[in-house]
């Protein structure tokens, strides 16, 4: 029977008790407006090691594995989930250097990342090209000791925050004829590299508390070390990185939908029509019980995607399946929500309006969801003859 460890059940607590006394919707709102990045709460979270709880503790983490980090991101986002994300974001791609990074990268940058010192962005999609990694244009060209990196890139996580402090590029290492998969490499690009340029994306429907950009690089020059991993192997780094990653995404999803069916529950309890409280509408019941039951799914199946990974049997197939699930799980208990509070749904004061903005956002993170089912239906069906 699956049960969480006494350790991990405090970590989960901890984890509820700072959001409850640190986070605050009216920062939130005010953050959401302005487009920022909240660096107080960042700076506390920081302290108290809840970011990069996953990393080693030589590298200033907790030593921990992928399902604590999931229960602390879950944690997070219920209370709120603009807050929330924000710090999840805060160290993005920095699993590629973790699990693929030299020893020097590691310690050089992972407790920077832990202790609330620098942000990380991931820079890997490109214009029109999306998610279709084996035919991006950015390269990168061996000249010595050094990579040069030339190429635009969209929708860079934490693009030109001042507290940035690198970003993890994929880039093409050798021509489409010669390897589609065996020409991509990642790369560690420092923000302050010459060459090296952000633009904003403009505001967003919704995670706006992370800056997104667009990055170019012209004749950016980096050292030979800076390549993470193995030189050609980025796109299966890749793939395992984002077998990590949208196991997270889950997470923040998982959390997004409990903080929307939360609100609501208070809502319908107290809240009249017809000379009867709403949650006493059979109607509305039935709805609380399918949206329950869709929580408790995706969270089980959550778990399940990190547990497996913590024990070295991490399954593409279900790390797509807890993304797809918990996605569609956030997205449709926040319509329902909305539904069910009416025209007071649309109001900022009530925070499911922002809530069900947010799902939608994490929904096509780390892959939309023709790309999971792609995921799971290949494995279902294996190879075809």
């Amino acid at each position: 029977m699956f049960e969480l460890t006494k350790s991990q059940k405090e970590i989960q607590k901890a984890a509820r008790d700072f959001a409850k006394g640190e986070f605050d919707k009216e920062i939130a709102y005010e953050l959401e407006i302005t487009c920022e990045f909240p660096r107080k709460i960042w700076k506390k979270a920081a302290e108290l090691g809840f970011l990069g709880i996953h990393y080693p503790e030589n590298c200033s983490g907790g030593g921990m594995g992928l399902l604590e980090n999931v229960l602390i991101n879950e944690a997070f986002c219920r209370n709120d989930c603009s807050l929330g994300s924000a710090l999840a974001l805060s160290t993005s791609a920095s699993e590629c250097i973790l699990r693929f990074g030299s020893e020097e990268m590691k310690n050089s940058w992972l407790p920077r990342l832990a202790e609330g010192e620098v942000l990380s962005g991931r820079a890997l999609t490109e214009t029109l090209r999306g998610e279709d990694y084996l035919n991006i244009q950015t390269s990168a060209e061996k000249k010595g000791d050094s990579w040069v990196i030339n190429g635009q890139k969209r929708y860079v996580d934490n693009g030109g925050d001042p507290d940035t402090g690198f970003y993890v590029v994929l880039c093409r290492t050798a021509t489409v004829e010669e390897s589609p998969e065996e020409g991509l490499s990642l790369f560690l690009v420092e923000s302050t590299r010459s060459g090296l340029s952000t633009e904003p994306a403009g505001r967003k429907l919704g995670n706006n508390l992370t800056a997104t950009s667009s990055l170019t690089l012209k004749g950016v020059e980096i050292p030979a070390e800076n390549l993470i991993g193995k030189e050609g192997r980025g796109f299966t780094h890749l793939q395992d990185y984002f077998n990590e990653s949208r196991i997270i995404s889950a997470a923040r999803s998982l959390g997004n939908a409990a903080g929307s069916y939360d609100r609501m529950i208070e809502y319908v309890k107290g809240r009249i029509q017809f000379g009867k409280k709403i949650a006493e509408f059979q109607v509305s019941q039935h709805k609380i019980a399918d949206m329950a039951t869709k929580i408790e799914l995706a969270r089980l199946i959550t778990y399940k995607a990190a547990w497996a990974a913590d024990q070295k049997k991490a399954d593409d197939s279900l790390s797509s399946m807890a993304k797809l699930t918990a996605g569609r799980a956030a997205v449709e208990i926040g319509s329902h929500t909305i539904q069910l509070f009416g025209g007071y749904g649309f109001m900022t004061e009530y925070e499911v309006e922002r809530f069900y903005r947010d799902a939608k956002v994490i929904e096509l993170q780390d892959g939309i969801k023709d790309v999971q089912k792609d995921i799971i239906a290949k494995n279902a069906i294996g190879k075809i003859k």
